[in-house]
């Protein structure tokens, strides 16, 4: 018996095999079922990767992916990603970037891909706008730490379920099935489909030597029987047999594709302004700045939603449609930080009590410039007076007594100080700006009590000086 005759497989069982060896096929067949070795019914393969569910999606497919990756209830994940996106936008954070970046369980190719070769579609359009207003309602929660820290804690416990849920799932390793799956062949399979049209790198020379087609796409295949740039500017080629004699092959025209529907990007940016201006303007003069700027904002980013709607119908969506979308959703997300206190009225306006009882506890400048002067006011010696100024925008100047001793407090959020003895009258300008002092009363004053000052502008300049007599 030859050494090919021993090697060669039979009928019969295969040498070493008995009662005591353990059959590959069996394994085998188990692999197969459930892709992993001797792993039982139902349990969750821990090698599979995430993929969206097309038969069990409400949306974009997200949860029911999820659901049967870590082996749980869809349900739970619908109502913790719905909890989450009204609790700091995180989970329509989360699922819009999944249903981007996630393809189908029957695909490869994710949404991102599609949209980057200009494939746009409603579930594109869907996933990014779910993104944008998750990233909105996030960055206006962003001061909000207690509703940050629920979101943050509901998403670890979600995450340790589903780690728990998957653990659970997951088949204790038999060692002697492992090996009898490494052990076995590899499984035949049928040979590749051959490709409908031949391909750029498939048969490009015939058996005389000639050359015949062309090298192939540069960019894309739209179509394999496309010419190819070679053939598109008749490059003469040497024919093989015999004589050195040129075949030129004049360019074949393309058929005309036909006019696809028309653009509707220059419509959707004019409504959108003619929206942001509408909306602004009805609220300017009753609400406070940043209240009307976010009206104008949103009326113009629900035009360009339903425009970018209405032109994937028409097939025709341009990249600045979603370009716009993004910026006008990062104005709506920054508007969001603008004081309350800011108004729309540029007001220039002036105090002057002459006594303490007519001092007011707070005064309230929205924007303009404002000036406080209680140079003509007596404190009482051994008495305290508090007063407090607050400017949402502009410029506040706050003349005090000459005799008074004045505890300062002021607070600037982005603009510039200036007080008695800094020794410069150039604006610094710079954010976060804070100053607390005493100041004393000059040499040779009378005796008089003690003036709280508590100065506040959100932009702007706050200045304080001194009587002079």
């Amino acid at each position: 018996m030859t050494d090919h005759q021993h090697a060669a497989p039979g009928p019969g069982p295969r040498p070493g095999s008995g009662p005591g060896t353990p059959a590959a096929e069996p394994s085998r067949a188990g692999a197969g079922k459930e892709g992993t070795a001797g792993a039982p019914a139902g349990a969750v393969d821990p090698g599979r990767h995430f993929r969206r569910d097309r038969r069990h999606q409400m949306f974009g497919g997200v949860c029911s992916g999820l659901a049967r990756q870590y082996d749980m209830d869809p349900v739970i994940f619908r109502i913790t990603l719905a909890v989450l996106s009204a609790t700091g936008g995180i989970g329509l954070i989360f699922y819009g970037f999944a249903w981007l970046f996630v393809p189908y369980d029957d695909e490869d190719e994710n949404q991102v891909r599609r949209l980057l070769t200009g494939r746009v579609d409603g579930h594109t359009l869907a996933a990014v706008l779910f993104a944008l207003v998750g990233c909105g309602v996030f960055l206006s929660m962003l001061s909000n730490d207690g509703v940050l820290s629920f979101a943050v804690i509901l998403s670890l416990l979600l995450a340790g379920a589903a780690y728990w849920s998957r653990r659970r799932g997951t088949p204790s390793p038999d060692p002697i099935a492992a090996q009898a799956a490494a052990d076995a062949p590899p499984e035949p399979q049928a040979p590749p489909v051959p490709a409908a049209y031949p391909s750029w790198w498939r048969e490009p020379i015939v058996k005389d030597g000639t050359y015949v087609g062309g090298t192939g796409y540069l960019w894309g295949p739209e179509d394999s029987r496309d010419l190819d740039i070679a053939t598109a500017v008749g490059v003469g080629v040497r024919s093989g047999s015999g004589g050195a004699k040129d075949v030129w092959r004049p360019p074949q025209a393309r058929p005309p594709k036909p006019a696809g529907p028309r653009g509707i990007g220059g419509w959707v940016f004019l409504f959108a302004l003619l929206a942001a201006g509408l909306g602004t303007g009805l609220t300017w003069e009753t609400q406070p700045l940043g209240t009307s700027l976010q009206t104008g904002l949103a009326c113009a980013l629900g035009v360009i939603g339903l425009g970018i709607a209405v032109s994937a119908f028409l097939g025709r969506t341009g990249a600045g449609s979603i370009v716009l979308a993004v910026l006008t959703a990062g104005l709506l997300a920054g508007s969001t930080a603008v004081p309350d206190d800011i108004g729309t009225d540029w007001t220039r306006t002036g105090w002057r009590p002459a006594s303490v009882a007519q001092i007011r506890p707070v005064y309230d400048l929205g924007a303009g410039e404002g000036k406080l002067d209680l140079s003509a006011v007596r404190v009482p010696a051994g008495d305290t007076v508090s007063t407090q100024v607050e400017v949402g925008l502009g410029r506040i100047h706050v003349i005090v007594p000459r005799d008074a001793t004045v505890r300062l407090h002021v607070e600037v959020g982005l603009g510039d100080i200036q007080v008695p003895g800094d020794g410069r009258k150039d604006v610094d300008v710079a954010p976060g700006k804070y100053k607390e002092m005493t100041l004393e009363p000059p040499p040779g004053a009378g005796k008089a009590g003690t003036l709280r000052l508590d100065l506040r502008v959100g932009a702007g300049q706050a200045e304080v000086s001194r009587a002079a007599s």
